[in-house]
């Protein structure tokens, strides 16, 4: 397939330049080249070898095929052509490094590596998803319309190819205005040039292309595929590089789809784990139970007690692996958490007989019995129902009332110190 037998050699020294594990994410390779190339960067005085160096282990790590293959069988395999398209040379370092921060950065360089091009400007979306889809994984499509380099004139503008120079400018894009705001002051202010719309080229209506009607850029309607993969956490980014919008002289950013998931009725989610609530009777918590919890997946789970366990109120019971999945290892699984409630019944009363029945089942009273001579010492006390938290609210309006009333009944015991002017 390959001509010759592949060779083993070094695989590991790409990762040593960027100083990552051999199972670093992509965005812990991002993070790692952003630093280091700005560090070595030779228009801040860095080394210019260990910035080519930084640029070829990026290239090559970022990309999934060559890394694949230089993972293999490392660095010889890739100089040699395998990996469908993983040889031939290297890209311009600068030009990589412009993908990140623009051809703006560190004031565009030196002259002698001619203009380059300015980055344009990400376009970051909401994307809005249920907590099955990131259980069960799913593919959004999603339609967009996008400026787009435009065919028939290549950007130019025109069908000639050539722009004169805006004269209202001189060709800068920008004008600048001048007027007296006082004497012997006056006040500078810069603008976009109208005339060119800051292009500093004019064209013109002869020579406009028929298509973009000299604009450079047409619209495209384009739809996305979004695959949101099994686990992805709230807040993750779903990134599509160089999808934004095109222009002349610009690197086009990415279109990057955040994750926002939407609140689900009986589940709730930390981190790989999942929580759910059950209410129990009280003859359920005492003498057992047995229900139905309906997964994400739509699976049946059976949840049942073991014969003669008692359930407290607030207590969790776990289940291994029934959790939501691993992000990184979508076959592994957090643990899913049940918290049991227990209703009591509505108040009432029971009947002697019912409360002798029911003693002899559960917990024996206090040993401790009061005498009748102990009795007799007693007052007897009703009890009323209360909810207790009205009780609290209303005690803090007394309070608050009786504070107000003091104040206004307070007079003062000596006469108040008075000003008055001479």
């Amino acid at each position: 397939m390959f001509g010759r037998p592949p060779t083993r050699s070094d695989n590991t020294k790409y990762y040593e330049i960027l100083g990552v594990s051999k199972s670093a994410s992509q965005d812990e390779l991002k993070k790692a080249y952003k630093k280091a190339a700005i560090k070595n960067h030779p228009d801040k005085g860095g080394d210019p070898e260990k910035f080519k160096e930084l640029a070829q282990a990026y290239e090559v790590l970022s990309d999934p095929e060559k890394r694949e293959v230089y993972d293999q069988y490392g660095e010889d395999a890739l100089k040699d052509g395998m990996g469908g398209g993983g040889g031939g040379p290297f890209h311009n370092p600068f030009d990589i490094f412009e993908s990140f921060f623009g051809a703006s950065s560190f004031g565009g360089g030196s002259s002698s590596r001619g203009r380059r091009k300015k980055h344009g400007e990400d376009v970051v979306q909401t994307l809005k998803v249920s907590l099955e889809d990131l259980y069960n994984g799913t593919t959004k499509k999603l339609s967009l319309s996008r400026n787009v380099i435009c065919s028939k004139c290549k950007g130019k503008g025109s069908k000639s190819g050539n722009a004169g120079r805006c004269y209202g400018c001189q060709g800068s894009g920008m004008k600048v205005t001048t007027r007296q705001i006082g004497l012997g002051m006056i006040q500078q202010m810069q603008h976009v040039c109208p005339d060119c719309r800051g292009s500093g080229e004019v064209i013109s209506e002869r020579d406009k292309c028929p298509q973009c009607k000299a604009n450079k850029v047409t619209q495209e309607k384009k739809v996305l595929e979004v695959h949101v993969e099994k686990g992805m956490q709230q807040g993750q980014k779903i990134v599509f590089e160089g999808q934004a919008d095109e222009a002349p002289d610009t690197i086009a950013g990415d279109i990057v789809f955040v994750i926002q998931v939407k609140e689900h009725p009986k589940f709730k989610r930390k981190h790989d784990d999942l929580y759910v609530e059950h209410n129990l009777s009280l003859t359920e918590a005492l003498c057992g139970f047995q229900f139905v919890i309906t997964h994400m997946d739509g699976r049946q789970l059976l949840i049942k007690s073991h014969p003669g366990e008692v359930i407290k109120p607030g207590q969790h019971k776990a289940i291994n692996d029934e959790g939501m999945p691993h992000h990184n290892r979508p076959f592994m699984r957090g643990r899913l958490y049940i918290q049991f409630n227990v209703d009591f019944p509505d108040s009432g009363f029971l009947s002697p007989d019912q409360c002798r029945v029911l003693e002899t089942v559960l917990p024996r009273k206090p040993s401790k019995q009061l005498t009748d001579m102990e009795l007799d010492d007693c007052e007897e006390t009703t009890l009323h129902d209360v909810n207790i938290e009205e009780e609290m609210n209303r005690k803090k309006q007394q309070q608050y009332r009786e504070a107000y009333d003091d104040d206004d009944d307070d007079e003062p015991s000596m006469p108040r110190v008075q000003c008055a002017q001479q």
